[in-house]
């Protein structure tokens, strides 16, 4: 009897905040905190309520923040205060836009409330309270949970914020076939409140409850004040008696679980496509070396397998695929112990490379794979991505899946999405992490063993069904169909009738599994009392799901006829999908809040640009934060709209105001950039062009732009911390620069490319500008609020910090969100944007650079080799004894810029040479 384990997954992060006070019990009270999780045949639907009374003598507003897994699509919320309801409107995305757009126009803040993180998307709104009045929010998400390396994942976290007298997780698990084993494991399951978790199962049905009391809340390893945070597993297995799965039914719905085990493993032909350009410099290939080599040894004796490097070259360890021998592999082990970063990025050529290393070694009974692994998007050979994605389709010929996998967050996710849903494949983002390695390895033992191909899965009796064929079905996962009974009379359905055949092949031969017929459950409408009919909403979950991924790779009337159909189901059934949003109404008086299911690595946009109507005062703009001027000004417009070479035009007197935090502003429409011209003469140009869209704005002076800066007093200027990378040690040195200079960081004299910054003058602050020297001819400035490219004979072009790519004969443009990267030949520099303490700073690093080439500046130094010596405040460099501190301190070089511990010491023995060396008297 097959047994699959299952481990359920929910996230809850919860704060409430008190404007301008402090969180303190005083100031409000959690007085309920309830996480209610139903799971009926693996369709979860979670209820996170809590209740929260305003203890303040006046008026506060308080937060509601919770963290949902990114595979759930939140259906439901509710605020309740003082017996009123307010219920959340789901709505069509551009709809709710233009109640957000109209709410922003008036000055008034009604933010995105979504956002997202690793394997979470937050959910966060507020309400303001009267004094000593309660609210009671409600959000309810529901999920189809995956089956992955023989699992289903729920895990609870839950993060209060503060100790709750009333605080509950309660966890109920109904599953027809049987539960065999329970298990609860987690961090609030291990000591001081392990004694606070209940757990009870019968032969279907499972309960597992969490109800921890205040005072073990506040004295819990890790606790306090604050209450706890931690998380629960729940791990359940679920009995498998027959090979053709089970089929449910239930108020003229089905859904079909099929997961064979006891076949024979099929041997794979498996290539592995790994980027090895120099952005993967450094810890990424480290960890992509570590991955590997536990990879190889986890091939089966009848696999055979490829490896192909690339950058700007292919490099291919053989030119065929070899079987997983001993002395192959061992010799393979070698290989991969040699990989080293350099070059650029030619994805195209090696992708198609490894497609032909494929069809030249065919074999029946066999499954083939490709993998890719890449960190950045092409910049080497053909680096149209339409392109690439047409030759590897037209390549592949749907024979075979291609498996994308993004390393970090250089790389255009959607491209490698769309190239691998193209190829029977998926894509998964690798997250550059300390468990990289295992991201790495734990994605490739989900397709390790494949089981069967081909596979075709055939109804009777139903429709609207949910996909039917798959390429392949691999060890530990499921295949799940859904649909409606085509006879609304259900007892038709489950009749002697054979309702379902399904046609696969296996190592050696076809294989058929006929007379699969559909059970009811009379216990279900019990277990699912308070619930519409789940089965339902299990169909439409799944079928909006797989709509999306369709509709990413049509075009045309196509690609319009799925979005509606996903589009329709989203709205019928009140789920929150890229295409709908939720409107988060309020009491009269309080802004309405959207809340959006974001993409891979989107963040909500900020505040837009505005203009007035002509003749009349623009709105007034936000307030602004010192150091940053708003700018105002009368202009006489004359606007050009359309694509290149036709126009739409409008004239009269607008007054416009520009604030400078606009420049935050991110369009939901990734098709349309934003772009500055600079007044040039007598003439000033402000005009927004981007792919897509190309309207453009001439305007004339009539006033003057005059900065609304208002002087603040400042700190005193200290320092900023530099940290350089040690040969052979695992701490880098780091050293200080005093604010305020200008500074050489690289310099290339065979190409003529350099690159200058400004140290910006503010306390905690990183560059205020930085200037790349393409050549003599292309200049970059990247500033907190704008990217300026200047060419000779050409206009001035400012961009704002959002996706655009400029190309030219010399080099490669690429705005992404927060991050400019710059690319020259094999040289690839990119400048981050970070936030501190309210503040913009610039962050340059070189992420790629030519090997045998030497630089000049501070970036251009090569490792510096040091001992530590046996005293902990002394290192050894270069024969001298130099005194040094360990430190911590933030490395904005990478965008997460985490915290790290370094050496510090002199900026003379890190640079090897003065600091008035590595200065430039203007930028």
């Amino acid at each position: 009897m097959d047994r699959a384990v299952a481990v359920l997954f929910i996230f809850v992060s919860f704060l409430h905040t008190t404007a301008g006070q402090s969180q303190t019990k005083s100031n409000w009270d959690i007085y309920s905190f309830h996480i209610n999780s139903t799971v009926t045949s693996r369709y979860a639907i979670t209820v996170i309520t809590s209740r929260v009374a305003n203890r303040h003598d006046n008026s506060t507003e308080i937060d509601f923040h919770v963290k949902i897994p990114k595979t759930a699509f939140i259906s439901k919320f509710r605020m309740t205060i003082d017996g009123q309801i307010y219920d959340g409107v789901v709505k069509q995305k551009e709809e709710a836009k233009r109640q957000y757009s109209a709410a922003v126009s008036r000055g008034q803040s009604a933010g995105l409330v979504s956002a997202v993180g690793r394997t979470l998307e937050d959910f966060k709104t507020s309400v303001t309270v009267a004094a000593h009045k309660k609210v009671t929010f409600e959000l309810t998400y529901e999920e189809l949970l995956q089956r992955r390396l023989g699992k289903y994942e729920l895990l609870i976290n839950a993060q209060p914020g503060q100790p709750v007298k009333d605080l509950k997780i309660e966890v109920s698990v109904y599953e027809k076939p049987g539960i065999n084993y329970l298990k609860v494991e987690g961090s609030l399951a291990s000591k001081d409140l392990a004694n606070a978790i209940t757990k009870t199962h019968s032969d279907k049905e499972a309960w597992v409850n969490f109800y921890p009391t205040q005072q073990q809340q506040m004295t819990c390893e890790g606790c306090g004040e604050n209450g706890f945070s931690g998380d629960l597993k729940i791990i359940y297995d679920v009995e498998r008696p027959q090979s053709q799965g089970e089929i449910l039914e239930y108020g003229g719905f089905f859904v079909h679980y099929f997961a064979p085990s006891g076949l024979p493993r099929i041997p794979k032909n498996v290539v592995f496509i790994i980027d090895q350009s120099g952005s993967m410099h450094g810890k990424k290939i480290r960890q992509t070396r570590s991955a590997l080599l536990k990879i190889l040894e986890d091939l089966g004796e009848n696999d055979h397998f490829g490896l192909i490097l690339f950058d700007d070259r292919i490099s291919p360890w053989k030119r065929e695929l070899l079987r997983a021998t001993q002395q192959n592999l061992d010799n393979a082990k070698e290989f991969v112990r040699s990989i080293r970063d350099r070059g650029s990025t030619d994805i195209n050529a090696a992708v198609l490379e490894g497609v032909e290393m494929i069809k030249r070694y065919h074999k029946e009974g066999s499954a083939s794979v490709l993998i890719l692994l890449t960190d950045g998007d092409p910049t080497s050979g053909e680096i149209n991505q339409g392109k690439i994605q047409s030759n590897v389709r037209e390549a592949i010929g749907k024979n075979f899946p291609l498996y994308c996998l993004g390393f970090g967050f250089d790389v255009n996710f959607e491209f490698l999405q769309k190239m691998a849903q193209e190829n029977s494949g998926v894509a998964r983002r690798i997250y550059e992490d300390s468990d990289a390695a295992l991201q790495l390895k734990g994605f490739y033992e989900e397709v390790a063993i494949p089981l069967l191909t081909s596979v075709e899965m055939n109804y009777t009796g139903a429709t609207n069904l949910t996909q039917t064929t798959f390429n392949l079905y691999y060890n530990g996962s499921e295949i799940v169909v859904a649909g409606k009974i085509l006879n609304n009379n259900i007892d038709d359905f489950s009749t002697e009738e054979i309702i379902c055949e399904i046609i696969a092949t296996s190592r050696d031969s076809k294989v058929k599994y006929s007379d699969i017929k559909a059970t009811k459950d009379d216990k279900l409408p019990a277990v699912m009392s308070g619930y519409e009919n789940f089965l339902q909403r299990l169909w439409a979950c799944l079928t909006v799901k797989q709509l999306l991924e369709k509709e990413l790779t049509l075009t045309g009337e196509e690609k319009e006829a799925v979005k509606k159909e996903a589009l329709d189901l989203s709205l019928k059934y009140s789920f929150v999908t890229p295409l709908t949003s939720m409107v988060v109404t309020k009491p009269e008086g309080e802004d309405s809040q959207v809340a959006n299911k974001p993409k891979e690595g989107e963040k909500p946009p900020q505040i837009p640009v505005r203009m007035g109507i002509p003749g009349q005062p623009g709105p007034p703009g936000p307030p602004l934060s010192a150091g940053h001027p708003g700018l105002g000004g009368h202009f006489r417009t004359h606007m050009v709209s359309g694509p290149v070479g036709s126009s739409l035009q409008m004239s009269g007197d607008y007054d416009f105001a520009l604030p400078a935090a606009a420049a935050d502003y991110e369009d939901e429409d990734e098709d349309v950039g934003y772009a500055m011209l600079s007044p040039s003469g007598p003439r000033g140009d402000f005009g927004m062009a981007g792919p897509g869209r190309h309207p453009v704005i001439h305007a004339t002076h009539s006033s003057t732009l005059e900065s609304t800066e208002t002087p603040t007093t400042r700190p005193a200027r200290t320092p900023v911390r530099f940290l350089m990378a040690a040969e052979g040690q695992s701490l880098p040195l780091c050293f200080d620069i005093p604010a305020g200079h200008l500074v050489k960081l690289l310099q290339d004299p065979a190409s003529g490319l350099s690159m200058n910054g400004e140290v910006a003058s503010d306390e905690g602050q990183g560059f205020k500008k930085v200037i790349i020297h393409v050549n003599a001819d292309v200049h970059i400035e990247c500033e907190p609020y704008e990217i300026t490219l200047k060419m000779k004979g050409l206009d001035i072009v400012h961009f704002l910090w959002r996706q655009h790519t400029q190309k030219t004969s010399s080099m490669i443009l690429s705005i992404r969100d927060d991050e400019v990267e710059v690319s020259s030949g094999s040289l690839h520099i990119v400048v981050f944007r970070h936030q501190k303490d309210g503040d913009r700073l610039l962050w340059p690093t070189v992420r790629q650079r030519p090997s045998n080439t030497v630089f000049e500046g501070i970036m251009g130094k090569q490792l510096v080799t040091y001992e530590e010596h046996q005293s902990t405040s002394k290192l050894r460099i270069k024969d001298e004894e130099v005194s040094a501190s360990k430190v911590s301190t933030q490395d904005f070089s990478v965008k997460t810029a985490p915290i790290v511990s370094c050496w510090l010491v002199e900026v003379k023995f890190a640079l090897q040479g003065e600091l008035a060396d590595h200065t430039v008297s203007k930028l």
